[in-house]
């Protein structure tokens, strides 16, 4: 075919036809868009609004306990910007002394330029009494508090300030600002000085990925023209979606776009590039390559395309506004992607022809090999493929039987899974609120970075001193408990307003839990906790009164609870959607039934071997509450992205073969691009990496695991032996696995 040439025959042929009529269009348009769109829109930094990015769920308990404390008391309960002092050869009591008394100057509104500051409290470890202190008189923080109007990036400024002006010109030891607020402004800072390093990274793998595997120069270069394309087109968009919608997208988003599109686009390339080359291998013009490959994979590609999409989409349904954001985010990227890689790859395939695959020449060296693709010679020189499908085609009973027995013992890592929210250990060691958290945790207990309050109200209760001193030696009894503030600790009968209330009818207490309040197992402690505080407020004599929990440990438990509840609303939806694309796709009901239990039982190893590798690996005691969500979402639809490659391979295949010589030939074929395409997924998402932060370091690994189980075992052993298991009934009720055509050597199907 030429430029002018006819369409192919239905609706795919005719897009084909356009798309490679108006190459030069397609790839002006798509440029012109980019850059327009690059100029125009705001980043993902710049498009904040502070609506429902947040890691934490609006409307939680114990935020609005948090509220009702500010409200009862006459400062608030919490500081989440706190500045630690401390010098291991001990703080001098003139130095504890002016610890106090800038306390004091902040509180009285002292010193200009620091008023929007709403207060402070010292502590000093002076009396060094285990298991509140770990040494004496060595360690000073200083809670700031701030009213509400006061933003994130404003506290963190200010807290700089006052370390800046008031404590280094006389403090010659460690000085430093720590807590959630400083965690989270170095955490975006790190993700933005990283994420130029992950593209980075990213361009080299797939250039040495398709560049090796084409042995080629423009394979990889017309890979990464159309990943760049999707990466700035969706990114602006996503960023000017969420500010119009009013929702934040997270900073840890953009790095999972970046490694995502690059592999979902790089994946769609070397299909369409193994496509074109075979094509132009068997002599066809470049323009009728490119345009034949199109029509045929058009169908495919757009169906795992938009199967990734819709599960991702369906995290909208949760209640956390990370995921309201990560989802649609993720989703938006792949279908941008698709547009790219189903018009532009296309176009630039029709208007570099044989050159694309220079050194090589299409139709010369390669011919001989490529254009028939016997299955032996699929397999040959690969003998582990050609061991794998031969097992699961000639033995599949035995190929079932060990795939799923190495799954299940990799999926009981999963009852060894906490889940916690190292937001200040997971910085970099060099990050200053990790150095001041760690130094203030020499001092002190870590747990008194963050107290948990507990606020009791019942009118008239703060005159009953007696029993609120019983409840708080109740409370210290408890598991993990380091040390409780509250009414027992008041000097006088007069109310101060920091454990009981001006107006009589609130009490309440601080609880200083003996590990990381953010770690699981200090939520574990507060859960129990929680669990017993009925019956410690009956043991008090105050059961009548009603309890409250507010603070950091007592809301990452409660994101966590609605994070599970979120999960077991959105999985069978999502499992849902991608079974209901499978049956429209294969026009079957029986194999789309398998290919989700086997994703589940694949997410579920990928999730298990991972907590195994961080336990025995990193020591992690626990993993960031949404990194496996994120995960399985992810893994659960990329999988099912390769079903339809392999599994519709198959299906065309049986169109000429018995099914077990079809479901040989499928695997056979789709082995190399699916391989390759896997490859560079887990690669890309390895690369995760490189962003020194713990949540991107465990969903690295998460994701790499999985993909890679996916590509080396479940598609290539467990499902072409699952399909011979069950036989035609796969296909029922339709007919399709029984429809026989005389065996021709050709390239139909996906996969090749």
């Amino acid at each position: 075919m030429r430029s002018g040439g006819k369409p192919l025959a239905g609706g795919t042929g005719r897009i084909a036809w356009a798309v490679i009529r108006a190459r030069w269009l397609v790839l002006l348009v798509w440029v012109a868009l980019a850059t327009w769109l690059t100029v125009a829109l705001p980043t993902v930094d710049e498009a904040q609004v502070g609506a429902l990015g947040d890691l934490v769920p609006r409307e939680a308990d114990a935020v609005d306990a948090e509220l009702r404390s500010s409200e009862l008391f006459r400062f608030p309960p919490l500081s989440r910007t706190i500045v630690v002092q401390r010098s291991p050869d001990g703080l001098s009591l003139a130095e504890q002394a002016r610890v106090a008394r800038r306390a004091l100057a902040l509180n009285l509104d002292e010193y200009p330029g620091l008023r929007q500051i709403g207060g402070a409290i010292p502590v000093t470890n002076a009396l060094g009494q285990p298991p509140l202190s770990r040494e004496g008189s060595t360690t000073a923080l200083t809670y700031l508090l701030f009213p509400p109007r006061v933003g994130r990036e404003e506290r963190q400024r200010l807290a700089e300030r006052f370390v800046e002006r008031r404590i280094e010109p006389d403090f010659d030891g460690f000085v430093g600002v720590t807590g959630a607020v400083a965690a989270r402004d170095q955490q975006s800072e790190v993700i933005r000085d990283s994420l130029p390093l992950v593209e980075a990274a990213t361009v080299v793998l797939v250039a040495l990925v398709v560049g090796l595997h084409f042995r080629a120069i423009g394979a990889p270069l017309v890979t990464l023209l159309a990943v760049g394309v999707s990466f700035l087109t969706s990114i602006r968009l996503i960023a000017w979606v969420g500010e119009r919608a009013g929702i934040s997208v997270p900073s840890e988003v953009e790095p999972v776009i970046v490694v995502l599109l690059f592999g979902v686009v790089t994946d769609y390339s070397i299909f369409f590039l193994s496509r074109v080359r075979r094509r132009l291998a068997q002599g066809e013009h470049p323009h009728e390559a490119a345009m034949r490959a199109t029509a045929e994979l058009l169908p495919i590609i757009a169906t795992a395309a938009i199967t990734v999409a819709a599960a991702s989409a369906s995290l909208v349904l949760g209640k956390l506004g990370f995921f309201q954001a990560f989802g649609p985010g993720v989703a938006m990227a792949v279908l941008i992607g698709l547009a790219v890689a189903v018009t532009l790859v296309p176009a630039l395939l029709a208007i570099g022809g044989i050159s694309v695959f220079w050194p090589r020449h299409p139709g010369v060296e390669i011919a001989p090999r490529e254009a028939t693709e016997e299955p032996p010679t699929e397999l040959q020189g690969r003998p582990w493929r050609a061991g794998a499908v031969h097992l699961a085609t000639i033995r599949p009973a035995t190929a079932v039987a060990l795939s799923t027995a190495l799954l299940l013992v990799a999926a009981s890592g999963l009852s060894r899974l906490d889940l916690g929210n190292p937001l200040v250990r997971g910085l970099p060691p060099s990050a200053d609120a990790r150095e001041a958290y760690s130094e203030a945790s020499r001092g002190f207990t870590s747990g008194i970075l963050s107290p948990t309050v507990i606020l009791v109200e019942r009118s008239g209760i703060t005159g009953e001193r007696r029993s609120l001193a019983r409840l708080q030696e109740l409370l210290e009894r408890q598991p993990g408990v380091a040390e409780v503030v509250g009414p027992a600790d008041q000097p006088a009968r007069r109310e101060f307003g920091a454990v009981l209330s001006s107006t009589a009818d609130a009490a309440r207490f601080f609880v200083v839990f003996g590990s990381d309040p953010l770690g699981a197992a200090a939520i574990a402690d507060m859960r129990q906790l929680r669990a017993a505080l009925p019956s410690l407020l009956r043991e008090a004599g105050v059961a009548d009164a009603r309890a409250q929990i507010a603070g950091d440990t007592a809301l990452v438990s409660e994101t966590i609870e609605r994070t599970v509840a979120d999960i077991a609303r959105i999985a069978p939806a999502g499992m849902a959607v991608v079974v209901l694309i499978l049956v429209v796709f294969l026009r079957a009901l029986v194999a789309p039934l398998y290919l989700a239990a086997v994703s589940i039982l694949a997410l579920a190893a990928s999730l298990g071997l991972t907590v195994y590798l961080l336990q025995q690996l990193a020591s992690y005691g626990d993993v960031t509450y949404f990194v496996p969500f994120a995960a399985a979402v992810l893994l659960v639809s990329l999988g099912s992205d390769y079903n339809i490659f392999l599994v519709g391979r198959v299906w065309d295949e049986a169109r000429r073969h018995p099914l077990k010589e079809a479901v040989a030939i499928a695997a056979a074929r789709a082995a190399t691009p699916i391989t390759v395409a896997g490859i560079v997924l887990a690669g890309s998402f390895a690369l995760l990496a490189l962003v020194p932060l713990r949540p991107f370091r465990e969903l690295a690994l998460i994701m790499s695991v999985g993909l890679l189980l996916d590509v080396f075992l479940v598609r290539t052993v467990l499902v072409p032996a699952l399909i011979v298991i069950v036989g035609k009934r796969s296909g029922w009720p339709g007919k399709r696995l029984e429809r026989r055509e005389p065996a021709v050597v050709g390239d139909v199907g996906p996969g090749s």
